[in-house]
């Protein structure tokens, strides 16, 4: 009796973490006002910009964009994976393709590879602006960004190899 009361309080505390990916949908508000207000400024200056200005701009759109996709991607399969499953009645699941398919080890994958490409359009941010910016800041960024790329390597071939070991017929 006590052992069946303990095992549903664990299996009902995941419904705590709706309160974590509602707070992601606010953030992803809020963040889409902010995108909205980089997206004016640079309506307002486009004939301002010199190219590299405007290179860097379209490069700062771009950035917020794959992080707000990072937000969605992260509150549907955390949804997903660890508070309940999407009903079949939605008509959603049939337009988001992936809803199911990414399980915790695919989610790290794509989420390491979204930090790197964040991080590499934040690179060449810094690059086009290279003459303002200290060599030691600059020398820390790549370092940092390496860390990231190695850091998605290693996932994508640890999840490679948990793929193999799944494969594996059972002796």
């Amino acid at each position: 009796m006590l052992e069946r009361l303990i095992e549903r309080l664990i299996l009902s505390s995941r419904w705590i973490l709706v309160i974590f990916i509602l707070g992601l949908s606010a953030s992803l508000l809020i963040y889409a006002v902010s995108f909205c207000l980089k997206f004016y400024k640079v309506a307002l200056h486009v004939f301002d910009y010199s190219e590299n200005q405007m290179i860097l701009a379209m490069l700062g759109l771009i950035d917020a964009a794959l992080v707000a996709s990072l937000i969605v991607m992260v509150m549907i399969s955390s949804y997903e994976n660890f508070v309940s499953r999407f009903g079949d009645d939605h008509d959603d699941k049939e337009q988001v393709s992936f809803l199911g398919k990414l399980d915790s080890g695919s989610l790290k994958i794509k989420v390491a590879s979204s930090i790197v490409a964040i991080s590499s359009i934040h690179m060449l941010q810094i690059f086009l602006n290279i003459d303002t910016i200290a060599n030691d800041k600059v020398m820390w960024i790549v370092i940092l960004h390496m860390a990231f790329v190695v850091s998605a390597l290693l996932l994508g071939f640890l999840e490679r190899i948990m793929d193999k070991k799944k494969d594996l017929p059972k002796t």
